[in-house]
């Protein structure tokens, strides 16, 4: 059997008598389901959350605890950074590579209350700024600039705002599991039913075609439940070779797939086997940052033929799409010696060190004087503090003319580059599964990375979008599915 091949519908008729019977029954419990979950029983619902792990989590535990939140949040105002709506609205529209209006709008308008929703779980975000330039902040800074937000062209477009809000935990990685043990503790006491190693095999529908309920797995246990409303919030499909193959080529065995091992893409094809249309899943994300430290960015990053072709201050998953684009996928970052320090993440490797810049262009292969004249060319305008070929930010613009040089390698299988997927279920702006032709699978619902919402774009990604949104909608989902 293929991991493409859909799962079978079972037919309402088949369901024995007598099976359990709730109002909504949510598949995974990671950030998207927990908190569809909560929101269906806060709503009245009764509600049966089913996690194919031992525990709750899953991929979003694992992550560094960024939401993407903004229109003037409690961080925002008491760090002095104004933002709203609009500016917030305007910025994830620009990066969005098939910008969904009213997402985005209910997304930008609802932030500061998700914001509120999200600390009444038990946490507060540090009001604090971390100004560095960083993949998340190494302390527990509530807030920082996670995107493309100061980078032109973006930064001429919508007014900037730092919009990355992180969970009190320190380092890069587990903060959401603290967020998550508190969604736990709320699920419970909300009254939701969680069974643990417990995996949903099959939708269940109706003669009419409605999803009205599913069957599970648990061990060499099987069942079957009945509920109007199924939400499905069970991870993308990065662990899955032969989804990954026939839809995100580029996340191939030169990456690193970022993902718990139940980001099988289940949950996408439990939707599509009932008629659920899928939009996105040609795009993922792909970066192997080379910052921080923040001095490096003041670097210059150049093809195999020794020529500038992106803005180093760019967010690193910008940065890693264009390398994606270039002849061989090779690039490297250029820095003299004045501003060079040792990576803290260290995921591209340093090549060498060479004393002229002769010897860096036979090091790396490059045509004599090709790199010499894209060298010379920055360094003048930067002395300037200006960059007329990709609109750098005079914050990061420095001659790098302080020999010796030394080159990071940004290559595809020389640096260390981890990847996910984006595309899935193609939802309305409260879950609801959508067929191909618009009209909606009544009784089905999907969040997360089940479903394709905002993070859309491995090039206009934002760190926090997919935990900011995952929550959001699937608050929303919850609420929807209880209410029907």
């Amino acid at each position: 059997m293929s991991g493409t091949d859909l799962p079978d519908v079972r037919s309402a008729a088949e369901v024995p008598a007598g099976a359990p019977a709730y109002d909504v029954v949510v598949v995974g419990f990671g950030i998207a389901g927990g908190c569809a979950a909560l929101e269906a029983a806060r709503a009245g619902a009764r509600v049966l959350l089913l996690e194919r792990a031992a525990v709750h989590g899953g991929t979003s535990a694992l992550s560094g605890g960024h939401f993407y939140l903004g229109a003037g949040t409690p961080v925002q105002e008491a760090t002095g950074h104004a933002d709203d709506v609009e500016a917030m609205a305007r910025y994830l529209t620009l990066t969005s590579k098939d910008p969904d209006a009213e997402k985005i709008r209910a997304y930008c308008e609802g932030s500061v209350e998700h914001f509120g929703w999200l600390e009444a779980l038990g946490f507060a975000f540090e009001r604090s700024y971390y100004p560095e330039k960083a993949v998340i902040q190494p302390g527990t800074q509530g807030l920082m600039f996670t995107g493309n937000e100061k980078v032109w062209p973006f930064l001429e477009q919508a007014r900037p705002a730092p919009r990355g809000h992180k969970v009190p935990v320190p380092g890069d990685t587990d903060g959401t599991r603290l967020v998550m043990d508190l969604l736990r503790d709320r699920v419970v006491e909300a009254g939701v039913e969680v069974r643990y190693e417990t995996g949903v095999t099959h939708l269940v529908a109706d003669d009419t075609g409605a999803v009205v309920g599913v069957e599970w797995r648990s061990f060499e246990r099987t069942g079957a439940v009945l509920a109007p409303a199924v939400v499905l919030a069970a991870g993308g499909f990065v662990m899955n070779p032969d989804m990954v193959a026939t839809h995100t080529p580029a996340l191939g065995s030169k990456l690193f797939t970022l993902g718990s091992t139940y980001d099988d893409g289940l949950g996408i094809r439990l939707g599509a086997s009932v008629g659920g249309a899928l939009e996105h899943m040609d795009e993922p994300f792909i970066t192997a940052p080379f910052y921080p430290p923040s001095v490096l960015v003041t670097g210059l990053v150049v093809n195999r033929d020794g020529e500038r072709f992106v803005a180093e201050d760019s967010y690193h998953a910008r940065t890693s799409y264009h390398v994606m684009q270039q002849p061989d996928q090779v690039a490297w970052l250029i820095v003299d010696s004045a501003h060079m320090e040792e990576q803290r993440m260290s995921l591209c490797p340093l090549v060498d060190g060479w004393e002229t810049v002769e010897e860096m262009e036979e090091g790396l292969g490059i045509a004599t004087g090709a790199l010499a004249k894209t060298l010379d060319r920055y360094n003048e305008h930067a002395a300037r503090g200006e960059d007329p070929d990709f609109h750098k930010h005079p914050d990061w613009l420095a001659p790098q003319d302080q020999g010796p040089w030394g080159a990071y390698d940004l290559s595809l299988g020389k640096a260390l580059y981890a990847g996910f997927t984006l595309g899935g279920l193609r939802v309305s702006v409260d879950g609801e599964v959508r067929r191909a032709d618009g009209s909606l699978v009544p009784g089905l619902y999907a969040a997360g990375a089940c479903a394709s919402n905002l993070a859309q774009d491995g090039a206009g990604y934002c760190s926090g979008t997919q935990l900011g949104e995952g929550s959001f909608f699937g608050r929303r989902a919850g609420r929807r599915a209880a209410l029907g």
